[in-house]
């Protein structure tokens, strides 16, 4: 029985005739950008995440970069975010013109430490101009978002929440975007919940901002065709990837539900074991995008799984400060021992909604 790491195909056959009825239907009226598919699509997820606006765009970094862009970031600013994460995070950031730094993350959830990250503002508000703060909700679980805010407020900086692997998740009962100006996310194909192709959206509780946002991610206009009110970019979801993702919008929750139970289940499996499997915050709703343990002797496990056919993946081997990309920055090892520590044992078990007790029980008698 050879298991991969994520198996998408098992989510399609339940929206398999649904999906190719309404791609038909696009095809037959060739309305392929735009139209009722998206505005439908925003509106359905906003509600879904409890917030008043959803803007679709063309991907998640572009929907990072939309977000700083509309709130003004740009050349000479300072964007916060953590080593930990995949490079799209900082890219965007880098886009706009704005110079990227890192804080250390908290060891046993993986997302930014808020106690780190109020040293580096402490140590560096007075030589640069500090804007802005990109907690990035990582493998299924948020940020402390409550202690992240209050930092926030203090300092007067804007927040946008990455919330590519997060779509769904909670903490104190509140979603991705209840929290900062922004929340943006990815509809990868692999994400919770993934388009059949790249597309992304950002959510908002700022009506301004919203608009802006939209106008940004379709040549600076608005309404009119032909009427720019700013330089923008051309990032917009198109109507495909908005009918498929209102179709699987409808089943997410239960998708959701399944991926929990599936950790459940592992954890359940793994008590007994030398491996420290995912730790959950109180008062958090975690929805399992990877299910990421950690251990010693990870690289050796992950060969092994291998020679077993099983896929395992990791969720991210090389930190961002230490890629060359960011040798500008000057970092060396040893600068964000909680990263680099967490980047040497991790490894991400196959985990998908389907994913069935037999394959669970055939991983775990491989893991030493």
């Amino acid at each position: 029985m050879s298991i991969p790491f994520m198996e998408l195909s098992d989510s399609y056959y339940l929206i398999y005739d649904e999906v190719m009825e309404k791609i038909k239907k696009l095809i037959d009226n060739t309305r392929f950008i735009g139209g009722e598919e998206i505005t439908k699509f925003e509106e359905e997820f906003s509600d879904y995440c409890n917030v008043k606006n959803a803007v679709a765009c063309g991907n998640g970094t572009d929907a990072i970069m939309i977000a700083l862009k509309a709130l003004g970031i740009g050349p000479g600013d300072t964007v916060i975010t953590v080593p930990h994460t995949f490079i799209a995070t900082a890219e965007a950031v880098t886009a706009v013109g704005a110079e990227v730094d890192f804080v250390d993350i908290d060891e046993k959830t993986y997302t930014m430490s808020p106690e780190r990250l109020e040293e580096y503002i402490v140590k560096n508000k007075d030589e640069k101009n500090i804007k802005a703060i990109i907690p990035v909700h990582l493998y299924g679980q948020m940020a402390d978002m409550p202690a992240i805010m209050k930092i926030a407020d203090k300092y007067d900086l804007k927040v946008i929440e990455d919330s590519a692997q997060a779509h769904g998740a909670e903490i104190n009962g509140k979603g991705p975007g209840e929290y900062g100006d922004f929340a943006t996310f990815s509809f990868y194909p692999g994400k919770n919940l993934g388009a059949f192709g790249d597309a992304g959206a950002l959510v908002t509780n700022d009506n301004v901002l919203a608009k802006k946002a939209k106008m940004l991610s379709n040549h600076g206009r608005y309404n009119e065709k032909y009427t720019h009110q700013i330089e923008g970019y051309n990032s917009r979801m198109d109507s495909i990837q908005a009918a498929v993702l209102r179709i699987k919008l409808k089943h997410l929750d239960q998708w959701t539900n399944m991926r929990i139970e599936n950790a459940k289940k592992y954890d359940e499996l793994l008590k007994d074991k030398d491996i420290i499997t995912p730790f959950v915050r109180d008062n958090s709703k975690h929805v399992y995008h990877l299910y990421v343990v950690r251990v010693n002797n990870r690289d050796e496990l992950k060969n092994k799984l291998k020679a077993n056919d099983i896929s395992a993946g990791i969720h991210y081997p090389i930190p961002l400060h230490l890629q060359p990309a960011y040798d500008y920055l000057g970092y060396e090892k040893g600068d964000f021992p909680a990263t680099e520590k967490v980047s040497e044992e991790i490894l991400s078990l196959p985990m998908w909604p389907e994913i069935e007790i037999d394959q669970i029980g055939k991983i775990i008698k491989n893991i030493i």
